[in-house]
C-alpha cells in the first residue's frame, strides 16, 4: 500500500508541475502533415509516408498529442510521466495474484507515453537535445523495469539478465552507429522497443490471468525478449556494418 501511495503522491505533483509549467506554443499547432514536415528532418530526413505501419503509428500519436501540445503541456514532464507509470508496473505487479493483468495494461500505457513527449516536442517545436538524452535515458531506466516486474511475479533472475545484456548491447549498438554517422530510423530490427513492451505486457497479462503458473509464464516472456534482442543486435551489426563499410 505504501508504495502505491508514494507513487500517487509523486503523479499528483507531477500533475501539478506540468500545469504549472505549461506554456502556450508561440505559434499555432500544425495539422498532420505539418508535423510529418517537421518531422522527417529530425530522423535523418525519413519520410515516413513510405512505411504504413510507422505512417499509423504517428497519426495515432499525433491524435493524443495535440491537445496536449495545444495547452503547452513540456515534453519533459511527459517524459517523466512515463518513468513513473513504468515505476508503477513493478508496483502492481508485485501485489501478485491477478494484479499482474492490470501491470499489463500499465506498461503498455507506458510504452505509449514514450511516443507523446517527442510528438510535443515537435507540434510545439522545442524539440532539444536535452530531450531526446533524458528520452532515452528513461526508455532504458524503464526496459530495466519491464524486467524487473517479471521477475517480482516469478521469473527467472537468469532469464532477466540475458534479456538485459542483449538488450544493453543493442541500444549501445545503435547509440555508437549513430556517432559513426547511422540514423536511428535507417535500420529497423526485430527487437524494437514496441516489440520489447508488447512481450514484457504479454508476459505479465499470462502471469496475471493463470497464477498458478505465473512463474514460468513470465520467464517465457523474459525469454522472448532476450531472444528478439539477440536477433536484433544481428540484425543492426549486420546493417551497421554494411551501411559504414559500402
Amino acid at each position: 500500500m505504501e508504495p502505491l501511495l508514494a507513487l500517487a503522491g509523486i503523479t499528483v505533483a507531477l500533475v501539478a508541475a506540468g500545469a504549472a509549467t505549461a506554456r502556450r506554443p508561440p505559434a499555432p499547432v500544425p495539422g498532420f502533415d505539418g508535423y510529418l514536415a517537421r518531422w522527417g528532418p529530425l530522423h535523418g530526413g525519413y519520410d515516413p509516408r513510405g512505411n504504413r505501419p510507422l505512417l499509423v503509428w504517428l497519426r495515432l500519436s499525433y491524435a493524443v498529442a495535440r491537445p496536449l501540445a495545444v495547452r503547452g503541456v513540456q515534453a519533459d514532464v511527459l517524459t517523466l510521466g512515463g518513468m513513473v507509470a513504468a515505476l508503477a508496473v513493478a508496483v502492481v505487479a508485485g501485489a501478485g495474484g491477478r494484479w499482474p493483468v492490470l501491470a499489463a495494461w500499465v506498461l503498455v500505457a507506458s510504452g505509449l507515453a514514450d511516443t507523446l513527449d517527442g510528438c510535443v516536442a515537435v507540434l510545439t517545436d522545442r524539440a532539444s537535445r536535452w530531450g531526446y538524452v533524458l528520452d532515452s535515458l528513461v526508455d532504458r531506466v524503464a526496459d530495466v523495469i519491464y524486467l524487473v516486474a517479471l521477475v517480482v511475479v516469478g521469473g527467472s533472475v537468469p532469464a532477466a539478465a540475458g534479456a538485459g545484456l542483449a538488450l544493453f548491447l543493442l541500444e549501445y549498438l545503435r547509440a555508437r552507429a549513430g556517432n559513426a554517422g547511422v540514423g536511428e530510423i535507417e535500420v529497423v530490427t526485430l527487437g524494437e522497443r514496441p516489440t520489447r513492451v508488447i512481450l514484457c505486457a504479454v508476459g505479465l497479462l499470462l502471469a496475471g490471468l493463470y497464477p498458478d503458473r505465473a512463474g514460468g509464464l513470465a520467464t517465457g516472456g523474459l525469454a522472448a525478449v532476450a531472444a528478439v534482442g539477440v536477433v536484433a543486435l544481428v540484425q543492426l551489426a549486420v546493417a551497421v556494418r554494411r551501411r559504414l563499410l559500402g
